[in-house]
């Protein structure tokens, strides 16, 4: 047995360490009272979470902890459930949850960025789903202020049109951060490594809305916790390497002509843009491409069946090559 949490050995449900982390300490079952949502019970699901709108093709719920138990909820949540996904939408739909916590811990553990507190969870009818605490809810259950970069660059719906999420680029993100944060260079350089990660681990969904803004107890504003970090070519194969473009005219650049697609000189022009120094972005570079072992043990050891293991070992190994410029 393993924690459904962080993958300890030895572990039935939650280690202690994921239970103060998702639980502050209480001792909560990996095991959901209730069963997945369904064509049978899927209106009682609505019902009770009718507050929490549906983002792309996954379905999330809001929880709330009441006493040891996680119960469904229309107000106050204080945790977000995304079930397996409808399997007309995408590919290997079964292994959703497990690819958002898989690669939201490689995320956290191997590489020390800061992501929201997540875990695997069960539903009584055995269906696994994806869980994560909601970073923006104060222990008195107030909430921290927290705007998207949708929402800060003033990109809608009625202002850009269906795509507006996809309309901007990292670059820009890097410029609404030095104009809205105060001490912005280490918020800078972890919203870098953040675009890095993405683009290594195939997360071609990482558009404005997946980056934030979140006040701080200080009443200043700072990069929120990485969250929605997944590898998302397994499901959808013909998705691109990056929701955004790096940067205006990243695709006209000697490298993207040559190979079609981004490589370290991309991520280094894309450093010197948003204005980090170059020996600190190269540093960042560096340190996400040198775990590759590390991170194909957290991959053989996820809960990912064998066939998405391989896929998912796959599409890491092929954006790591695009980094050796000696392979081309």
């Amino acid at each position: 047995m393993r924690c459904s949490g962080c993958y300890t050995e030895n572990t039935e449900g939650y280690c202690s360490s994921c239970r103060k982390k998702l639980f502050d300490g209480k001792k909560v079952s990996n095991v959901l009272l209730f069963d997945t949502p369904q064509a049978d019970n899927l209106i009682a699901y609505q019902e009770q979470t009718k507050r929490l709108s549906i983002s792309g093709v996954q379905l999330k719920y809001s929880l709330k902890l009441i006493g040891k138990e996680l119960v469904l909820t229309d107000r106050g949540g204080e945790y977000i459930l995304k079930p397996i996904p409808p399997s007309m939408l995408i590919a290997l739909p079964d292994q959703a949850p497990e690819n958002e916590h898989l690669t939201m811990q490689i995320a956290n553990q191997l590489f020390k960025i800061p992501v929201a507190d997540n875990a695997l969870i069960y539903f009584k009818d055995g269906a696994p789903a994806y869980i994560t605490r909601r970073f923006d809810v104060k222990p008195d259950r107030t909430k921290y202020l927290q705007e998207d970069f949708a929402q800060i660059s003033g990109s809608t719906k009625k202002s850009k049109g269906d795509n507006y999420k996809y309309e901007g680029t990292y670059e820009d993100i890097g410029k609404l951060i030095k104009s809205n944060v105060a001490a912005y260079m280490p918020v800078m350089e972890s919203f870098f490594k953040v675009v890095l990660f993405n683009y290594i681990f195939s997360n071609g969904d990482a558009h404005l809305k997946n980056f934030s803004l979140i006040q701080t107890d200080f009443g200043d504003y700072t990069l929120s916790k990485a969250y929605d970090l997944m590898c998302t070519v397994l499901h959808t194969s013909l998705e691109g390497d990056t929701a955004l473009d790096l940067y205006t005219g990243d695709i006209e650049s000697e490298f993207y002509q040559k190979h079609g697609f981004f490589g370290r000189t991309n991520f280094e022009t894309l450093a010197e843009k948003i204005g980090l120094i170059p020996l600190r972005a190269k540093k960042i570079i560096d340190s996400l491409l040198g775990k590759e072992n590390e991170v194909l043990g957290m991959i053989d050891g996820s809960l990912l069946n064998e066939e998405t293991r391989h896929k998912y070992i796959n599409a890491y190994r092929d954006k790591i090559k695009r980094f050796d410029t000696t392979a081309y």
